[in-house]
């Protein structure tokens, strides 16, 4: 074997250096050929020869990036310049100093991202206080909605991170929010309906059950908040000459809201016994001497939750009075009808709720008309061989008085609590098993019972 041996080798003219022949294999032992510097042959990427695992520097080595550099994909680059402009576009694993001493900042987040993105922002001069960032997040989600984030504490970080089309970018830390509810969401407003369980009707020439009471709020929510929620059940219904029972209460409550309670409908009377208060009153029973009308929370509570039943009457025949409604009195008996219940009315989803329940009668239906209870829910009485109603579920509607053979009253109509919130600011979280309702503006959350809401 032939051996050369020098300390250089160069070409004869220009600048290409040639080692064998096309075809030849050449070998070099125990040594590297290195260069002043290593360049990719396809103008930019540095492809691995044989699987997919390229390996930079050996153990011990210190791989180094030059100055102005950004090494892609793979890790944070801290930007050196500080951003000052009132806009600017950030870009994926990066992490920006922002400083607002003179003008408050809008930023825009890629408008397509990938999950494990990451990007961080920090109060460069203490200043997000008097000027404030705001997340400008070019149709992606943030926590899973379309709300703009805005921060404005002293000394504030945010550092996001993309989990997906579902949620978005999600803050690992932004720590300190103040003003826009914790975890940077503007505040907004919402509408809460809390309607409570309607009251049974009374048995035996029973008056009707009343309304659960009714109440409809502007709530401002901030993010983070936690709505608690309860909801009435209704009265269960009696029989053998006794007063019915009261519907259940139902409530929002918060430490960021106005708490709200709605008052369970009022039990209606029998023959000998008297009705209750409630949300709306029950209706008298059909007694001698007459037996007034429960009062209802109007006007004693504002706004009004409900109203008075009407007075049940003996005159030859027992005729229960009507159960109050949201909208109207319960009517009282007479000597040949029984007292209807109060009028409901329609709720912000179109749906008719809150009637009183009709008045019983201890005659047949041939000697005196029974009650009939008030549109949106409420119960139809009895009379002797007609059985009382019982009050719509989810309506709050109170139950029929019971008439004689059989005697029994119609429980009241369970309560719900419906929250009315924008599109735009729906969390989609929550516990419990609402109905949800998403239109074009507005998602209605429908709770038929205990649950909760997360902002």
């Amino acid at each position: 074997m032939s051996e050369v041996k020098v300390n250089k080798v160069s070409p004869r003219s220009g600048t290409a250096l040639t080692v064998g022949d096309s075809g030849d294999t050449v070998t070099v032992t125990g040594n590297d050929i290195r260069s002043d510097a290593y360049k990719a042959s396809d103008g930019g990427n540095l492809v691995s020869q044989s699987g997919t695992t390229i390996t930079l520097g050996a153990s011990g080595d210190t791989v180094s990036v030059a100055s102005g550099a950004t090494l892609e994909g793979a890790g944070l680059a801290w930007q050196s310049s500080i951003v000052t402009a009132s806009t600017f576009s950030a870009a994926v694993n990066r992490g920006y100093w922002i400083n607002t001493t003179s003008n408050a900042c809008t930023i825009t987040l890629p408008g397509s991202a990938s999950v494990g993105d990451q990007i961080i922002f920090v109060d460069y001069a203490r200043n997000w206080g008097t000027n404030k960032i705001t997340i400008n997040t070019n149709s992606l989600k943030y926590q899973g909605s379309t709300v703009t984030p805005i921060y404005e504490v002293d000394g504030q970080s945010v550092n996001i991170v993309y989990s997906g089309a579902t949620k978005g970018w999600t803050p690992i830390s932004d720590d300190e929010v103040s003003g826009t509810g914790a975890g940077g969401f503007a505040d907004y407003t919402g509408i809460a309906e809390i309607v409570a369980g309607g009251g049974s009707g009374g048995s035996t020439s029973g008056g009707g059950g009343g309304a659960g009471g009714f109440q409809s709020s502007s709530q401002t929510f901030s993010s983070g908040d936690i709505i608690a929620i309860t909801v009435g059940a209704g009265g269960a219904s009696v029989t053998g000459n006794n007063v019915g029972n009261n519907g259940g209460t139902s409530s929002i409550t918060s430490s960021g809201i106005t708490d709200v309670t709605s008052a369970g409908g009022g039990a209606g009377g029998f023959y000998n016994g008297n009705s209750t208060a409630g949300g709306s009153g029950g209706g008298g029973g059909g007694g001698s001497p007459a037996k007034s009308g429960g009062s209802g929370n109007s006007p004693s509570t504002s706004p009004s939750q409900g109203n008075n039943g009407g007075s049940g009457v003996f005159s030859g025949k027992r005729t229960g009075g009507g159960g109050g409604g949201i909208s109207a009195v319960g009517t009282n008996g007479s000597g040949s009808a029984n007292g209807n219940g109060g009028a409901g009315k329609i709720n912000a989803s179109g749906v008719p709720v809150c009637g009183g329940g009709g008045g019983g009668s201890n005659t047949p239906v041939a000697d005196t008309t029974p009650g009939t209870g008030g549109t949106g829910g409420g119960g139809n009485a009895g009379s002797t061989g007609v059985n009382a109603i019982s009050g719509t579920a989810g309506t709050g509607g109170g139950g029929g008085g019971g008439g004689d053979t059989p005697d029994s009253s119609g429980s009241g109509g369970r309560g719900y609590v419906a929250l009315i919130i924008p599109v735009a600011s729906y969390s989609g979280s929550y516990n419990g098993f609402p109905n949800i309702d998403i239109g074009s503006t507005n998602v209605t959350l429908t709770f038929s019972g205990t649950g909760s809401y997360i902002v």
